[in-house]
Formats: C-alpha cells, structure tokens, sequence
C-alpha cells in the first residue's frame, strides 16, 4: 500500500499547480475549472496525509513537503510525454520544437531557417511563436529562445547574443522637423514603446536608455506602446515616431536606407540583455537540443547584427 501512486490526475494537478503557484492557471492549461483542480489537489493532500500548499489570500505558496515533490513529478511527467511522443512518432522523422518570440522568430530565425534543415536532415523544426516562458513539461518545447537576463531557473540558459539597443526612425521623419543632435531632442519627438519581456526581468526600453544616455528629463511614458516588435517596426517605418529596437532586428532596414540611426554609436548603448538558448538540464544530452544550440552559434559568429553599433 506504501508504493501505490494516487491518481495520476490528481498528481498532475498538483504539479501545474505547484509550477504556476495558481489553481486558475493550471486549470487553464489542463483544460478544467479552477475548482476541479482545487478539489484534486485537497484530495490528494488528504490520501497522502500531508498539506502541500499554504493557501494564502489570492496566492498559493508550496510547502515544503510540496516544493521537494515539485521536480521529480515535472521529470516524472515530461518522462511520460516523451515517451508517448516516441509511440506517435517511432516511424517518422524525428521533430525539434523550439519556443521563439514572434518577433525574432520572424526577423532572425525563419530567414535562416533552410540553412538549419541543410545541415541537420535528420530532423524536422516545428517553431512555436509564443512570448511567455515555455515550460518544456506539457508544451512539447525541446528549446527556447528567450531575451532578458538569462535567469530562467532551473533551465539551462545560455547567452545567445549580446543585444545593443538604440533609436531608429524613417528617414521620412528626419524630413519632417530637425535632426535630433543629442538624446535630450526626444523630448520633442514621438516614443514608439515595446513591451520585450515577461516575468521579472525589466524591459531595455526609454527610461533605461534615455537614462544611460544622460537625458533624464524627458519623459519617457507618452507615446503608442506595442507589443509586438514586428509591430514596433512598422510604425517606424510609416515615420510615427523613433523607435528603441535591437540591430539584429532591424539589419535589413538600416543596410536598405528605410531605417536610420538618428544618433551616432555611443558607450551607453551596451546592456546586459541578452537573446538566450534555454532548454531544461534533462535535454542537455539530447543529441537534436545541441545540435540546434551548437547550430545557432555557428550563426551567431558569421552574423555582424550582433556587433555593438551594428
């Protein structure tokens, strides 16, 4: 009796449960009510005979008995996943899935994207566009791509490329009033505002540069916010105002002319954000995970977007 599981729904449960710190969210992703999650987790507690969660006001918080389970039940699942993917999938090409955010995906990853199927036949790419976190567990994502600091714990998290953030504009703007001399003229210039990050790291955007740049006053609040760079891009483009974006996102634009660098290379415009390869520590020997990881590094040493200034 000591060595019999309880029920793997109530087990899967507690484990979306637990990495969510949420009933609502892991119900959203089990595709159940939030009360049936509850209810599956209360009955789990009480067949084990142990609380796993400090049910808070608004907020769960795991005890200890729960934060120990946590990580041998993620494994114990994704275990599981994998090897249902393997019945599925014994006489088919193999499948890498990876986890970008829209906009790089679109600008950096797709363009490049025969080049991988070239070299690595062996699998097949199946690119999954999403901003939030993957959790390699119930997603299916073998890697990620993500930017920010790089704390994604207990993933893996390996600097991709340094990313150098600066003003662009169409040159159709500059037409239209006086060519910024210093970074303190923005304060007579629309903002074009980008949300990059979800979780805890801060977005790279005005505040942060302007105030690197020494340009303190101006506000850097008023302006569209978009959250998609793609987006970002494009109203640039159409000149609605001076955008903050990565060069590796805009290379082409500024090689062709329809974007320009209304303020020369400077210092401040180093960060410590990065585009990061992230995967969990259990497909660090998956032989499809480095390849593509070792793939994109190959990448990065032949690309100059990534050069500071570039």
């Amino acid at each position: 009796m000591t060595h019999r599981l309880p029920a793997l729904n109530a087990l899967r449960a507690f484990e979306a449960s637990a990495r969510h710190l949420s009933f609502k969210k892991a119900a959203h992703e089990l595709n159940v009510t939030p009360a049936a999650i509850s209810q599956q987790v209360r009955g789990l507690e009480q067949q084990l005979g142990i609380v796993l969660f400090h049910r808070r006001v608004r907020a769960l918080e795991l005890t200890d008995a729960g934060r120990a389970s946590l990580p041998h039940l993620s494994d114990g699942f994704e275990r599981l996943l994998e090897g249902v993917r393997a019945m599925r999938s014994s006489e088919q090409l193999d499948v890498l899935t990876v986890s970008v955010p829209p906009s790089f995906g679109a600008r950096w990853l797709v363009p490049r994207l025969e080049r991988l199927r070239v070299a690595h036949p062996e699998f097949e790419v199946r690119i999954d566009a999403k901003e939030a976190m993957a959790n390699f567990t119930s997603d299916g994502v073998d890697v990620a791509i993500r930017y920010g600091r790089g704390s994604y714990p207990p993933a893996i998290a390996e600097c991709l490329m340094g990313v150098i953030v600066f003003p662009v504009c169409s040159p159709v703007l500059l037409t239209k009033q006086a060519r910024p001399l210093k970074p303190s003229d923005l304060a007579d210039w629309t903002l074009l505002h980008s949300s990059w990050t979800e979780g805890e790291d801060p977005e790279p955007g005005w505040r942060m540069w302007l105030k690197a740049a020494g340009a303190s006053a101006v506000n850097p609040d008023p302006g569209p916010r978009f959250s998609n760079d793609a987006m970002l891009v494009e109203a640039a483009l159409s000149a609605q105002g001076v955008a903050l974006v990565s060069g590796a996102l805009v290379k082409s634009e500024l090689e062709t002319g329809r974007l320009v660098r209304p303020f020369p290379p400077a210092a401040f415009e180093n960060t410590e954000f990065c585009y990061h390869v992230v995967y969990p520590d259990r497909h660090r020997s998956t032989a499809k995970v480095q390849a593509f990881r070792d793939w994109l590094f190959e990448e990065i040493g032949h690309d100059d977007s990534t050069i500071p200034g570039g």
